[in-house]
């Protein structure tokens, strides 16, 4: 059969190869975003407890109100942003759901997408699904700050869409409120779309905060923001996220939304929109994964690994090239075949597969396997 392909281009995702390799060879996957530990006991007995009390069938399209309600209260006491729980938020199939379900609503083909790379390697496959054109723009090395005058000179007239990613993934990187500043001067005499993805919302460290689309009138006006629950709540299997947008722009979302899934399980709704009632499950998180950070960095003093900056996110990037000057993939492969620690290239997030030496590391797991990893980076 000959079958021409839409992405062409497009394999296994580095995160399966890798996280395929670990297995094979028995190493300790710091590679795919993922807790090696269990979520709170409390909320996997409200899962339960919202299935035994007759919570299996289909959920409202949007999400199940009390959800949405409770999405609603977080943002206006994060951010100060009001979003009406009918009409501007949407329960979706996680993060990558919301996405691409907000890009599949306004991205016509020929229309042009600004990428900030190292972009996630999902945004630029589903911006050519609807036949649009990623436009690359890197950010500066290594402050891993936005090039203002880059983006303003990528805008033109087929621009259509910003697609942003703050606490950055895999940097680190996170926003100021300049920031925020700087992004509304530049997008304010255009008809740009913003979709932001924060699913690391509450994973900033160091005394900072978290400062997204929302917390800015102007931009949260033109702006998707995506969060999820699974980077939030260490349930990474049970695929729930949500969308907060204008009227205007959720109605078309949910045009699409309803066609990919239609609704999203209904029991983990529920259980969700009741441990949201406590505030501190998500307000503590920032100390808890400061913690594992710091005990990671700990570990590896002494070792020929250069550690980056990482303000925000559960990953570290870690310079290697006091140890080989092999590309990327290369070491990142022999590095989980030799030496038993599975990583991910940062290169796979460029369209020009950009190589600085770097690998990043997942440090969302037990303290056990930090040491036991640590061990093994610092005998490299």
């Amino acid at each position: 059969m000959q079958l021409p392909s839409k992405l062409p281009e497009v394999g296994a995702t580095i995160f399966s190869e890798m996280t395929q390799l670990a297995q094979e060879c028995g190493a300790i996957n710091l590679s795919q975003g993922f807790p090696d530990f269990d979520p709170d006991p409390e909320l996997q007995e409200l899962v339960a407890r919202f299935m035994r009390a007759g919570h299996n069938q289909y959920a409202p399209m949007p999400g199940v109100p009390a959800l949405r309600e409770r999405i609603a209260a977080k943002t206006l006491a994060l951010y100060g942003a009001a979003y009406d729980p009918e009409t501007e938020i949407t329960v979706t199939t996680g993060a990558t759901e919301a996405l691409y379900a907000s890009i599949t609503a306004v991205v016509h083909p020929g229309d042009e997408v600004i990428l900030l790379e190292p972009a996630y390697d999902c945004y630029a496959p589903i911006v050519r699904l609807s036949g649009g054109v990623p436009v690359p723009l890197p950010l500066e090395y290594p402050s891993w700050r936005i090039d203002w005058q880059g983006l303003q000179e990528r805008i033109g007239p087929r621009t259509r869409l910003l697609l942003l990613n703050f606490p950055h993934n895999p940097t680190g990187a996170v926003l100021s409120p300049e920031d925020l500043e700087a992004l509304a001067a530049v997008l304010r005499p255009t008809p740009v779309l913003v979709l932001s993805d924060e699913v690391y919302e509450h994973v900033v460290f160091d005394g900072l905060r978290h400062w997204g689309m929302s917390a800015h009138p102007e931009l949260r006006g033109r702006s998707f923001v995506v969060s999820s629950f699974a980077k939030t709540y260490h349930t990474t299997g049970w695929k729930v996220g949500y969308c907060l947008a204008p009227a205007e722009l959720t109605r078309e979302l949910r045009k699409v939304h309803q066609y990919i899934v239609f609704s999203v399980n209904t029991p983990i709704q529920h259980a969700y929109a009741a441990f949201l009632e406590d505030r501190r499950r998500y307000l503590e998180l920032p100390a808890f994964y400061q913690k594992k950070r710091d005990l990671f960095l700990s570990l590896l003093e002494g070792s020929r690994f250069r550690p980056l900056p990482c303000r925000g996110t559960y990953y570290l990037l870690l310079d290697y090239s006091r140890i080989s000057d092999e590309p990327e993939g290369a070491f990142a492969r022999r590095l989980t075949r030799e030496h038993g620690v599975a990583a991910i290239p940062p290169s796979v997030f460029y369209h020009d597969r950009t190589d600085r030496r770097l690998l990043r590391f997942c440090f969302a797991k037990r303290e056990e396997t930090l040491r036991a990893a640590a061990a093994r980076l610092r005998r490299i």
